[in-house]
């Protein structure tokens, strides 16, 4: 009784151990016999093979955790099947101990290079194969655990691969759904045409331009970039241009309905405000934006414009010469009760405004030199001769040829009005209607 209490036992801790399933490999009938007592005494269960090619039989039908296997056997010898069963098991580890007389320091490397990994010299110690054994079964205890841990961030790989493979598309339909907003990229007004420019650093982004018509001879534009990229921002700009491209004064917080029926445009400052609001009360976003919006008058050439927190506009002479003009001011929803103010400009014939984010300006070459306003000038001396969007594709080319690799780290949008003046032919029409936007 004692005896089977003991083995039970011994068989108990074996069903804890990384080692459950011993496979004995020798010609000699006797050492097998051997070996085999000493395992199932230490509550292993033991497979025995008498050549190399019976055992590689028993490894496809069976998950050996240890082998114990003699090196000199008529046939494969012990190397031979070590390679063999190496081969045959590559998504299972199992340890392997070979049994030699060989003593040689060169032979015991071919071993290991063969893929052995312990020797024990004949005639077998019994401790000393309970000691090989202990230290086996650390190694592969790790290499369980290594592979479990290895399934699962396999599992998670895939599982994010999927998840980010949904987000790509819902991205790429999100970037669609954005590039729908744009009805058009350029509107001429007969004496003063504008032409507006696009390009999202990523799937989706931050940036909103567009013009409104107000009523026949008067239009007005604005310049948005939205803090921050991605969804969040790009979700925030669809929202800004439900505000401010609407049809109607209802829907265009830009415009107002006069007391005759007519449409005039709202002071721009004034719009500053009612969007910091609206923000503030209704969306509740910890997001701001930058915005130059301001109205103009083909027949003066009278513009009206506030800047809030948006670089400064670009006023181009028509003999080339730039100069930045605004007021500064905050970016809207960054402080609490804001204030902006309006300022003015005229142009002359010939003359053109640049509205440009500060994806522009701050575009850096392989030297992390920004490009900054001077550089946006020199740019504009540059391309002085090119009109509207062909204008704005040699201004693209320029920046992609400063960028290293041709990636811009921010989103870059503008807006080009250039100036004819009065006397050139109005498009029949001018109700309010919705202009063409574009978002980035």
């Amino acid at each position: 009784m004692p005896g089977r209490a003991g083995t039970s036992r011994k068989a108990a801790r074996r069903a804890g151990s990384s080692i459950r399933r011993v496979l004995v490999v020798d010609d000699s009938k006797a050492q097998r016999r051997i070996l085999r007592a000493y395992l199932t005494r230490w509550g292993f269960h033991v497979l025995e093979a008498a050549s190399g090619e019976d055992a590689l039989e028993i490894c496809r039908s069976h998950d050996i955790d240890l082998v114990l296997s003699d090196w000199m056997m008529p046939g494969m010898n012990g190397l031979e099947f070590c390679a063999a069963f190496r081969r045959a098991t590559p998504d299972r580890y199992g340890y392997f101990i070979l049994l030699t007389s060989k003593s040689e320091k060169g032979e015991v490397a071919h071993g290991l290079e063969m893929g052995a990994d312990d020797f024990l010299t004949k005639p077998v110690s019994a401790t000393e194969l309970r000691a090989r054994i202990t230290a086996g079964e650390r190694i592969l205890r790790m290499e369980r655990e290594l592979t479990k841990k290895n399934i699962l961030i396999r599992e998670a790989l895939e599982e994010i691969s999927t998840l980010y493979d949904s987000l790509d598309r819902d991205l790429a339909e999100a970037r669609n759904l954005q590039t729908a907003l744009v009805q058009e990229t350029s509107r001429d007004y007969g004496g003063a045409h504008v032409s507006l420019l696009l390009r999202p650093s990523g799937h989706v982004g931050g940036d909103l331009v567009g013009v409104f018509d107000i009523a026949p001879g008067r239009f007005g534009v604005f310049a948005i970039d939205v803090s921050g990229h991605g969804v969040a921002s790009a979700l925030m700009t669809a929202r800004i241009a439900a505000y401010l491209s609407g049809g109607s004064p209802d829907q265009n917080i830009a415009l107002r309905q006069m007391p005759d029926g007519s449409v005039a445009p709202r002071a721009p400052a004034d719009v500053a405000r009612r969007l910091d609001r609206l923000i503030r009360e209704s969306i509740q976003t910890e997001l701001y934006f930058t915005m130059m919006l301001g109205h103009f008058e083909i027949a003066t050439g009278r513009g009206v414009f506030a800047q809030c927190g948006h670089p400064h506009a670009c006023l181009q002479r028509a003999r080339g010469k730039v100069e930045f003009i605004g007021r500064g001011g905050l970016p809207i929803g960054l402080v609490p009760r804001g204030s902006w103010e309006n300022f003015e400009l005229r142009l002359a014939p010939g003359e053109r405004l640049l509205l440009a984010s500060d994806g522009i300006t701050e575009c850096t070459d392989s030297r992390g030199r920004q490009l900054g306003e001077q550089g946006l000038a020199r740019l504009m001396r540059r391309n002085r001769r090119l009109k509207g969007e062909t204008f704005l594709d040699a201004l693209m080319w320029d920046l992609s040829n400063c960028v290293e690799d041709g990636n811009f780290p921010d989103d870059i949008s503008a807006v080009l009005l250039e100036y004819d003046g009065p006397d050139a032919a109005a498009p029949a029409g001018g109700s309010p209607r919705a202009g063409p936007q574009a978002t980035a």
